[in-house]
């Protein structure tokens, strides 16, 4: 993640975590500390806040990883046609930790879905069997709900907690009358899932135009796109990025786009979906809301086996972490799902409310780091084989086929590590689908570039320009020091050069080479001359 400059060592995990800003995390204090615990992006969660919060956080997260010379990529999520509940002010119901509101509902007890409200407020109830108690009178992100809802339909807030079943649609009114089944704390933008309604939102919204816009002017890292339904979604956001005027550039914006697997007919569709997309997040939260909770695992075993067949990284999140929310130590069963998400092949592990506004956001992190350690260190003690990606374009066969063939040197050696110069990332990514057991340093001058390969596994970015000779006798160096300064090898260890000249030009990866660090000469090397 830094320059041969900085002092910064990242903790020794593969695995990367992605941790989501919010008020428990923002501050630049803590934001170092959750670096240093060994977050490589952070998550700006499109659904809370507006452009101006974003924006101090976004500074905030440059600001620090400057200070501190490290690549940190920036994701933002963007809100999809996901229909959440609108602002509960505060004064309305109990006090939330966001700042407003929050309003507790009991089985049995009816909520009313409002049309064109701003805010949420209580009433008196008429309801025969509830008079004379208080109903809450709740605003939606989607106004047609109100009359797309049937009685009898399913209607569930936050990821299935809370949940209810509508009884009454008055378009007259403009109100949706719901009873609870299943009681609970509703706080402003919960999550609403109507499994059984057949609804007319579109797959981008106008808010998230608006955020991609934002996202495009402020250069952020990556885009992942809610509820994709097929690849078609996809290559709508594709195609609106390459509409969007980048200075300097006539094809337009480019963004790397994570699709979210959360609707069923995403499921269906997971070849195209994964072919379309740079990289893929298993949406756990709404996908066991949408579809039967007992298949969750084995769709998230498929989705990742889809991925590393089409090499393209996987990020696993939703409730990695739920209980620490509130409690200092996790379950066992949470530590269990994060190791088995990394032993099924996840490239990144990801915290949600955890860090966004939990009451331990570094302790969180410091705690999955933990786990994903002692996960790879049982890895390592019986390493397997990966077979290469078996979809990818012609073109790139040449580096695959020397990414994979490093990984068998490395493990005949027992290198310490593998160092490539990747200036676009291409040749880090190949990498990083190996499966390594030890470090990919990627060194390359395209600080977006670096940025954005700390989402690949294993992969830690150092940007820098290329030695002004272009030779990889003085990168090889440069390579030694960085190594050397941070305790990661000692003199003779072997490690393994994947690289191309001249440096820092794209496309150019055409050789691999065993090196002993320390040693500037006397390296054997095989090239790939096509």
């Amino acid at each position: 993640m830094s320059s041969p400059a900085s002092n910064f060592a990242a903790p020794s995990i593969l695995t990367s975590i992605v941790a989501t800003i919010g008020p428990a995390s923002d501050s630049p204090d803590m934001v170092k500390r959750l670096i240093l615990g060994g977050v490589c992006v952070f998550r700006f969660n499109f659904s809370h806040g507006d452009v101006a919060a974003h924006a101090r956080r976004l500074t905030t997260v440059r600001t620090v990883a400057k200070e501190m010379d490290v690549s940190i990529a920036c994701l933002g999520d963007l809100q999809g046609p996901k229909i959440r509940v609108g602002k509960i002010p505060a004064g309305v119901g109990e006090a939330h930790a966001s700042g407003g509101g929050a309003i507790r509902v009991e089985p049995g007890q009816d909520v009313v879905f409002k049309r064109d409200i701003d805010l949420a407020y209580l009433r008196p109830c008429l309801t025969q069997g509830q008079a004379g108690g208080l109903e809450p009178v709740l605003p939606v992100t989607f106004q047609p709900l109100i009359g797309e809802v049937e009685p009898g339909h399913k209607v569930l807030i936050n990821d299935g907690a809370i949940r209810m079943l509508a009884v009454e649609s008055d378009s007259t009114k403009g109100e949706l009358r719901c009873r609870v089944t299943v009681g609970g704390l509703i706080s402003s933008s919960k999550g609403i899932n109507l499994p059984n309604s057949e609804l007319s939102a579109p797959s981008i919204t106008d808010r998230d135009i608006e955020c991609v816009h934002w996202a495009v002017q402020n250069d952020m890292d990556f885009l992942a796109l809610s509820f994709v339904r097929k690849a078609e979604d996809v290559e709508q956001l594709r195609a609106m990025l390459a509409t969007i005027k980048v200075p300097g550039d006539d094809r337009g914006a480019w963004i790397p786009i994570v699709s979210k697997i959360e609707m069923p007919e995403a499921v269906k569709d997971l070849n195209r979906v994964v072919a379309a997309s740079d990289a893929v997040m298993v949406a756990r939260g709404d996908l066991g809301v949408e579809m039967d909770i007992a298949v969750v695992p084995v769709v998230q075993k498929r989705i990742l086996a889809e991925c590393a067949r089409q090499g393209k990284p996987c990020i696993v999140a939703t409730q990695m972490l739920e209980t620490m929310i509130e409690s200092p130590i996790p379950t066992r069963a949470e530590a269990t799902d994060i190791a088995t998400a990394i032993f099924d092949g996840a490239d990144a592990v990801m915290l949600s409310a955890e860090t966004a506004t939990g009451k331990h956001p570094a302790l969180v992190v410091e705690t999955m780091a933990r786990i994903i350690a002692a996960t790879e260190a049982a890895m390592a003690e019986c390493p397997t084989r990966r077979e290469p990606p078996t979809q990818m374009a012609a073109a790139h066969a040449g580096t695959a086929a020397l990414a994979h063939g490093a990984w068998q040197m490395s493990r005949d050696l027992g290198a310490v590590a593998i160092a490539t110069w990747s200036e676009h990332g291409g040749t880090a990514r190949y990498l990083s689908q190996n499966r390594f057991t030890i470090p990919i340093l990627a060194f390359s001058s395209d600080a977006r570039s670096c940025r954005q390969m700390s989402l690949l596994r294993g992969v830690t970015a150092v940007c820098q320009q290329p030695p002004g000779s272009g030779s990889l006798s003085d990168w090889n160096r440069a390579v030694d020091e960085y190594l050397l300064a941070r305790g990661m090898a000692l003199h003779g260890d072997a490690i393994i050069l994947v690289a191309g000249r001249p440096l820092g030009q794209a496309k150019r990866t055409n050789t691999v080479a065993i090196h002993r660090v320390g040693e500037d000469t006397g390296y054997t090397s095989h090239t790939d001359r096509r």
